[in-house]
């Protein structure tokens, strides 16, 4: 065996009995056995030839396929992202490997068959041309060979045809492997593989092609015929793959793909010539077969392989489609192919409902008429004769045509046929579950579809569109619908008029037909009704939210809140859901009128409530959930007097939801839209306090975390306390945000955010219940590892509390919890982030304005515990108290840098005395400067003279940390408002400061002694500024 290459770390190589004996255990029925092996075979798979002993055994043919199976699964599954691996695999074992790769062209397993398939693909991607020179050459032969046994013998081999299948398998799944390359040697490893197979790839379709016109239909039942079948697909499939990669690059001047323009155009014109050949031969086929009633197995598997046949075509034209839609317009008998795919559509519609089936024996399979409609849909909007910009094309539809597609698409097409009716009866929920998914299923259900070619033509001809759908309604309108088909039919031109309401608004007068008529068809008993009554409150819904007319007619809330809670004949809980999800969209517009609405608010909360309750599917509560959530919303304060109602439900639903992630978030959303639309006149905290606490707890955190945090911050927002009598209270979740603010990283910008608003309600009752773990967290967040914006969002929140409670609160626990000697550590510490040693100054700067002597014991005190000499802690706050001053870019923190050095000066200490002449000097009078400034452009406009220049902006929006529209903006508005930056004149603090200190220092002929070392410019200019000169 080769040896592993010496890189280093020593790889271990595998026994090759170890490895078959554990695989063979893998793949047993005995699951103790498979569990006993999976560690050792994940041990093995990083042992030097495991990957080639996975493959030998995989190819061995003696081996039980069971094992052969594993084996090859386990090689696909690791060795492929390993294959340039020289401690795994030699040169010579990529040698085998590659060469046994084609020795599975016989392989009857279908499943080692297409890992071989993925193999041979992924490696080729790394190896070909380079490595594996003759990769092409060797499939082509057993492809060429295969091929001519298929083709010229009289008799059926179906080794060889096995060997065929397997070869154009293969040949395909490196065709797409090397589509997906977009580097250049990739590129032009897809253009060479491209120049040598497409003349001869066509060429063999060709001769099959011819073949398999020529079908009858008691050839169906001969095993040749369902070969040149699925051989032809195959074939056929590797055209497209070179084609579809082709298609895009033809434009491209560079390249040298302009000579294959020619075969492009050839496979393409030469294909919608097929198709109509094969259609008309497989219809033809189906429609004998069912006269003589034969079904036998080959026969079915025929007719199944044309059919996949003939659907792989429209594939191809859709792709093209999509990758260039104004090219594929003027290709060569491009629009002529999709004409003909809308002609079979009318001729479907034309004969009897049975023909139409999802079925491959039906003669008009229903993937076949969607892609047909999606085809036809796509290329109208490059057919309209009123296009703006683009490529004009000589194709545009007569009057005619389009009236005639529209008739027979809402008549055909639109209704609700049997299945659907059926669906509706047995899972009303999942019906409307699945409805309500449409838009992202509509090429793949006739209906939609039908629905959206509708909507195209009326985009694109409603010239002809929009009058002939007036006329229509104003026919059908009139007349009576008492049986179930003039109803159905009457559901689909109303179904018509809503996907098409932004060009009929103007013809069709909607409140007139309010009142007139669907406030009588929503109060209708008739059995057949709520099959109208569903479209009705989906058509208002769509009509008010596409903008059509706004939602301040009462007849539309009188429609859905009745729809909404009736419960007698003539409806069901389709209507209810329907008219749910209709009201949420009428009040989620611009124009909503909450004063219209309030008398329906009543009826509308508590039915959707109710609903709640009753419906059986989480899709359905989450729905109707989202409905709740936007009345609340909308409905602002005007909410309240049904929030008791509201709340009262939320236990039971979210205790019935257990793992239901998504419906517990939209409760929390909901409940957390209740708390924002009340405000302080909200008293849910015995609902509150017990939902937060379960979204945060262990294992349901990762799923409700977000939710349950927005929660929590909207109610601590919208509260005028943190406690509720004869309740808990949200004081009670004080300790759980001190948790997580010690331990989750990943929450800790929303948590800082609740903790500060909690010190807005009501700072001193957090303090005195947890000052100190309070602290301790904050601590233990700076200096661990939380970003640099979460550690400034904790230092401005300090700065709060230094303000919203008496440092009697905070001090003590500010020691102990080591935070001065943290902010000291940040100061000394050269590689410190120069926002952060800013915020360090402000907080600095608030304890000093807040309580000096609690400052000098903290200093006294940090100096002990460290330490160090008061000198030393003293000189670090000092020195960056001046070099962050140029950091400080708003006039309301210079001022407050101001403000806290004076603070500190006021206290006669001699480490603060020594900088007087120069520092402090210095910053005051910049400071001065743009107070002077301010009280200049103040004075001439008559305001008070301590409106400075920066007040006469407002603080950044940052400030207020999007509490608009919440009670707490009020608070930090009135706490702006009150902050001793703004209401402090600092030219008398500063003078009665310097007073302080004089006497604190032992009189004036020791003050002097700082004070005399001051520059005499800088010493006069600021006794101006005190005597106010």
């Amino acid at each position: 065996m080769a040896k592993p290459s010496n890189l280093g770390s020593i790889t271990k190589v595998v026994d090759p009995q170890e490895l078959y004996r554990v695989i063979t255990q893998a793949s047993s029925q005995n699951p103790a056995e498979v569990h006993a092996s999976s560690k050792r075979v994940e041990e093995l798979l990083d042992y030097f030839g495991t990957f080639d002993g996975l493959h030998e055994i995989a190819a061995t043919r003696s081996v039980p396929l069971p094992v052969r199976k594993q084996s090859i699964i386990q090689f696909k599954n690791k060795a492929l992202n390993h294959w340039r691996s020289r401690k795994l695999l030699s040169d010579e074992q990529r040698v085998r490997i590659r060469s046994r790769c084609l020795t599975f062209f016989d392989e009857e397993d279908d499943t080692i068959a297409e890992c071989n398939e993925v193999i041979v693909a992924k490696i080729a991607r790394q190896d070909y041309p380079v490595n594996w020179p003759l990769l092409l050459a060797d499939i082509m032969d057993v492809i060429r060979t295969n091929l001519e046994v298929l083709c010229g013998s009289p008799n059926n081999d179906q080794r060889s045809t096995l060997a065929l299948r397997r070869g154009l398998a293969l040949l395909n799944s490196v065709l797409k492997e090397f589509s997906g390359v977009k580097l250049l040697a990739g590129v032009n490893t897809m253009v060479n593989i491209i120049d040598q197979l497409h003349e001869v790839m066509f060429d063999y379709y060709s001769k099959l092609s011819s073949m398999i016109s020529a079908l009858v239909p008691l050839a169906l039942s001969d095993q040749r015929t369902a070969d040149n079948l699925i051989v032809a697909h195959f074939i056929y499939k590797c055209l497209v793959k070179m084609a579809l990669w082709l298609w895009p690059r033809l434009s491209h001047p560079q390249g040298g793909f302009a000579k294959l323009e020619p075969w492009f155009l050839q496979l393409f014109q030469s294909s919608t010539g097929q198709l109509k050949i094969l259609f008309e031969l497989r219809t033809n086929l189906v429609l004998a077969l069912r006269a003589s009633g034969t079904s036998d197995r080959l026969t079915l598997l025929s007719i199944d392989r044309l059919t996949r046949h003939v659907r792989v075509f429209g594939k191809f034209f859709r792709r093209l489609q999509q990758l260039k839609p104004d090219r594929f317009v003027q290709l060569p008998t491009g629009n002529q192919i999709v004409f003909y795919y809308w002609d079979r559509v009318v001729q479907a519609t034309n004969g009897p409902p049975e023909l139409i089936q999802d079925a491959p024996t039906a003669v008009f399979p229903v993937r076949f008429l969607l892609q047909a409609m999606v085809l036809f849909k796509e290329n109208l909007s490059r057919w309209t004769p009123f296009r703006k910009g683009g490529p004009k094309t000589e194709t545009t539809l007569s009057q005619e045509f389009v009236e005639d597609a529209v008739r027979l698409l809402v008549t055909r097409f639109i209704p609700l046929n049997l299945a659907d009716l059926e669906g509706w009866m047995s899972d009303p929920e999942e019906w409307v579950n699945l409805e309500d998914k449409e838009n992202d299923q509509w090429e793949y259900e006739l209906r939609p579809c039908g629905e959206r070619v509708l909507m195209t033509l009326s985009s694109q001809y409603k010239v002809y569109v929009t009058p002939l759908l007036e006329t229509t309604f104003k026919q059908i309108i009139a007349q009576p619908t008492v049986d179930s088909a003039s109803v159905i039919q009457k559901e689909a031109l109303y179904c018509a008029i809503g996907r098409c309401a932004t060009h009929l608004r103007e013809v069709i007068p909607f409140s007139q037909w309010l009142q007139h008529n669907l406030l009588a068809e929503a109060r209708e008993t008739n059995q057949f009704y709520p099959i109208i009554k569903r479209r009705i409150a989906w058509l208002i819904g769509k009509w008010i939210s596409d903008m059509c007319s706004p939602a301040n007619d009462p007849n539309v809330w009188d429609i859905l809140t009745h729809l909404l809670q009736d419960r007698g004949p003539g409806t069901d809980s389709v209507v209810r859901l329907t008219a749910a999800t209709a009201l949420r969209e009428c009040v989620d517009t611009v124009d909503f009128d909450i004063d219209v609405f309030v008398p329906y608010l009543p009826t509308a909360v508590t039915e959707l409530v109710k609903l709640m309750g009753e419906a059986d599917t989480i899709e359905a509560k989450q729905r109707l959930a989202k409905s709740l959530n936007v009345v609340i919303e909308c409905a602002g304060t005007r909410i309240t007097p049904h929030a008791q109602m509201i709340s009262e439900g939320i236990p039971q639903l979210w205790t019935a939801a257990g793992e239901e992630w998504l419906f517990k978030a939209q409760l929390l959303v909901v409940v957390t839209s209740l708390v924002s639309a009340m405000k302080e006149q909200s008293s849910l905290n015995g609902l509150i306090v017990p939902l937060v606490r379960d979204g945060l707890s262990p294992g349901v955190a990762i799923n409700l975390d977000e939710d349950a945090l927005n929660l929590w911050l909207a109610a601590v927002r919208n509260s005028s306390s943190l406690g509720y009598a004869g309740g808990p209270g949200l004081i009670d979740l004080v300790p759980l945000a001190i948790s997580l603010l010690s331990d989750n990283l990943d929450l800790l910008g929303k948590i800082v955010s609740i903790v500060e608003s909690c010190l807005f309600v009501d700072a001193p009752a957090v303090l005195q219940s947890f000052a100190q773990p309070l602290m301790n967290a904050f601590v233990k967040a700076l200096t661990g590892q939380a970003i640099m914006t979460n550690q400034k969002d904790i230092l401005i929140c300090l700065q709060f509390l230094t303000q919203l409670a008496p440092a009697t609160l905070w001090g003590q626990a500010m020691h102990f919890a080591g935070l001065f000697s943290h902010i000291v550590n940040l100061l000394n510490h050269d590689e410190s982030s120069p926002i952060l040693l800013t915020e360090c100054i402000y907080l600095l700067a608030r304890i000093a304005l807040a309580d000096r002597q609690m400052f000098l014991q903290l200093v006294s005190a940090t100096a002990e515990t460290m330490d160090l000499p008061e000198a030393k802690i003293w000189e670090a706050v000092l020195d960056h108290w001046w070099r962050q001053f140029d950091h400080m870019s708003e006039p309301r923190h210079r001022k407050l840098a101001a403000l806290g050095i004076a603070s500190l000066v006021s206290t006669g200490r001699p480490e603060v005395l020594d900088r007087l002449p120069n520092e402090i000097f210095n910053l005051w009078t910049d400071v001065f400067f743009e107070v002077k400034e301010s009280k200049s452009l103040a004075e001439n406009e008559d305001a008070s003279p301590l409106t400075l220049h920066w007040d006469l902006d407002q603080v950044p929006q940052s400030y207020y940390a999007d509490s608009e529209s919440t009670v707490e903006f009020d608070r930090r508005k009135t706490f702006l408002d009150n902050d001793p930056v703004r209401t402090m004149q600092l030219t008398n603090y500063v003078a009665a400061a310097l007073q302080e200190a004089e006497r604190a220092c032992g009189g004036i002929h020791i003050f002097n002694q700082y004070i005399s070392k001051t520059d005499p410019t800088l010493l006069k200019q600021l006794q101006n500024e005190l005597q106010g000169e």
